[in-house]
Order: structure tokens, then C-alpha cells, then sequence
């Protein structure tokens, strides 16, 4: 499939320049601009290149570590399900980014406590 780079480096160009910052707390679920990325990685969809995201650890009012979404069932120690709003969906744990949060775009929900803390505790199995 080919990708639109220069439509997403247009996007992200307006993101930078003139998006304002929302508040977000770690544990929330929001959509996020991910855009048109290299390979593998995960990008986003649509007209605004989002894809859900968690957000895992803030650092600050600027920045935060996101791990995408899917509703994909995926199984394996790169994955975690859990359920958001009734609807299964999966942590892609080997994804992580650092992520400014003028990608954010709307909440669309928050992990359970639990679910937040299983999620950290996966993510740090990763780590050699």
C-alpha cells in the first residue's frame, strides 16, 4: 500500500504550529495523530491520521508515553486486552512512543485501574 507522506507531513506541520495542548491524565484512552509511519509501525487512519492510543506514563503537560490500540484479538507477550466501554481492545505493548500531546484529539475513555497497572507491569517484562 502506498502512503500519503506528504499529506501527513502537511498535517503535522498544522499540529505543530497551531494545536493547543489538551489535559490528559495517564490510564485515559483518547485518539491521537499518530499519521503515516515507516513499515511496521502503527499508523493512524482517516482524514486526521488517528488511532487510539493509551497513555501510560505523563511525564509532564507535554508529553507522554503512548501505547496504540487495536480491536484486533492479538495474543502474545507483545499484547494486552482489556476491556474499555463493554468493547474488548488490545495494547500493542511493543509499539510504545513518546508522544506530544498536541497529537490528542479526544478522550474516548479510561483503562481501569488494573488494566493501567497490568499494562506497565507488561511493558517492563519487555525490557532485557
Amino acid at each position: 500500500m502506498k502512503k500519503d507522506f506528504k499529506k501527513w507531513h502537511e498535517e503535522k506541520s498544522g499540529l505543530h504550529d497551531e494545536k493547543q495542548r489538551p489535559f490528559f491524565r495517564e490510564g485515559e484512552v483518547w485518539f491521537c495523530a499518530l499519521g503515516a509511519n515507516v513499515g511496521f509501525e502503527q499508523d493512524g487512519n482517516g482524514v486526521d491520521y488517528l488511532r487510539p492510543v493509551a497513555i501510560v506514563r505523563k511525564f509532564n503537560k507535554e508529553i507522554f508515553w503512548a501505547v496504540p490500540l487495536t480491536r484486533s484479538h492479538k495474543q502474545g507477550v507483545f499484547y494486552f486486552g482489556f476491556k474499555l466501554d463493554d468493547q474488548t481492545s488490545t495494547a500493542i505493548l511493543s509499539q510504545i512512543r513518546l508522544v506530544d500531546a498536541k497529537r490528542l484529539f479526544y478522550r474516548l475513555g479510561i483503562m481501569r485501574p488494573a488494566d493501567l497497572e497490568e499494562t506497565k507491569k507488561r511493558l517492563k517484562a519487555l525490557l532485557p
